[in-house]
């Protein structure tokens, strides 16, 4: 039985309340502060309905019921609505794209279903994880290469749409280490609810040994069966969507799998990278993902363990 991704932060409103980051943090004020005006009106309307539906009626009720509706129905609106601007505005002084000097920049491609992850100075293409450098500014440039789509990490920022043929750009940063769940949160299609990733801060030194790594080209099979798993990945299609670096798979489609190995989860992060887990995904991806645009490959028993091999040793 595949392993959900229970333990990783949640994209729910939980995780947008726990910020890990200066933005999100602002971000999270922001709701306390609309949440705790809400309840305050809500509770005196409430009290004001209880006394005039047990209050007789007289000429001074009568006057009390229209400052009632002067002071309720105008001013109170209008203090709730300036503060609630004024709080928004000042939130976006933080969330602001262009402040920092040097961020890490990244780009990021949404697909249906999966994320494409590039860092243009170093070279390096991934899938569904994020590394960034704990403590450091981050600049996404963000955009789509079908439908719309929208990125968002709610434990460290704000989401922000991708969009076909533009380029959006979100900053934040982390102030802690750890993984943290990132999602698609605009409807995209099929499997919209399983278009999730990893996000996963960490000191600046384990960051430049994780690019160095993977600026490698893909790990030369060792085993036979690596190699006759390298074989049928050519020969049943594979490199005709994925790529591998250092080898004849230059696909475009789907995820490069240059790394795969090294990477925490499968299918856009809806489940663990386990050797249970990768034999299901390739043997029917449909049964994990109804509707993803991975075909469902006829592959016999022998050369079926031959490619997980292969698939495994990809470090």
């Amino acid at each position: 039985m595949r392993e959900a991704l229970l333990n990783l932060n949640s994209t729910s409103l939980l995780a947008s309340l726990d910020p890990r980051g200066p933005v999100a943090e602002r971000i999270a004020d922001v709701w306390w502060i609309m949440f705790g005006l809400g309840v305050a009106v809500f509770v005196l309307f409430v009290v004001l309905l209880v006394i005039g539906l047990y209050r007789t009626r007289d000429s001074d009720g009568e006057s009390a019921a229209r400052a009632l509706i002067v002071g309720g129905g105008t001013v109170l609106p209008l203090v709730v609505v300036t503060v609630i601007f004024g709080v928004s505005l000042a939130a976006m002084g933080v969330v602001t794209v262009g402040d920092a000097d040097d961020p890490v920049v990244i780009e990021v491609t949404g697909h249906q279903w999966w994320w494409e992850v590039n860092y243009p100075n170093a070279q390096v293409t991934t899938a569904n994880e994020i590394h960034i450098p704990v403590g450091e500014t981050v600049q996404f440039h963000l955009t789509s290469a079908d439908v719309v789509h929208s990125f968002w990490i709610p434990s460290l920022g704000g989401k922000l749409d991708l969009l076909p043929e533009r380029v959006n750009k979100l900053e934040f940063s982390a102030d802690e280490v750890g993984e943290y769940r990132g999602a698609c949160a605009e409807f995209c299609g099929t499997q919209h609810a399983k278009m999730g990733f990893v996000a996963v801060a960490e000191p600046r030194d384990d960051f430049e040994r994780w690019l160095d790594s993977q600026s490698d080209p893909a790990s030369e099979p060792v085993e036979d069966i690596e190699a006759q798993g390298q074989e049928v990945f050519v020969d049943v299609g594979c490199g005709d969507c994925h790529a591998i670096e250092g080898t004849a798979a230059q696909g475009s489609t789907g995820p490069d799998l240059t790394h795969l190995a090294s990477r925490e989860t499968l299918a856009a992060a809806t489940i663990r990278n386990t050797s249970d887990n990768l034999a299901e995904w390739v043997g029917d991806p449909h049964q994990i993902k109804e509707g993803v645009n991975m075909p469902n490959l006829e592959i016999g028993d022998e050369d079926m363990a031959a490619l997980l091999a292969y698939l495994e040793s990809l470090e």
